[in-house]
């Protein structure tokens, strides 16, 4: 027998021990980005204008403005580097060496 078909059979006597309730199966979490983020909130928590904001982090003046002022929705990869900004700023400055 195939190295594939050994574990599909491992897999399906998982699958008949765990509709038993003998055998609990472990559980994969996948994270995604955010869907929204409050750019003018993280912004002004920090304490920075639009434009400290845009050049601390890298961001155009005029796309924090259109994020702000919802007439754009930040792309994914600025989505999560928001979120991080929002909960540990030192830790993006520190990469940045802004700090």
């Amino acid at each position: 027998m195939t190295k594939l078909g050994e574990e599909l059979i491992e897999a399906m006597e998982e699958m008949v021990a765990h509709s038993k309730g003998e055998k609990k199966l472990h559980q994969r979490v996948v994270k995604s980005a955010p869907a929204v983020v409050d750019v003018a909130a993280i912004r002004k928590h920090i304490g920075l204008s639009q434009r400290e904001f845009a050049e601390r982090y890298g961001f155009r003046v005029r796309a924090i403005q259109e994020w702000e002022q919802h007439r754009r929705q930040p792309e994914r990869a600025a989505r999560i580097l928001l979120k991080i900004i929002e909960k540990r700023p030192e830790a993006v400055e520190e990469v940045l060496e802004l700090a």
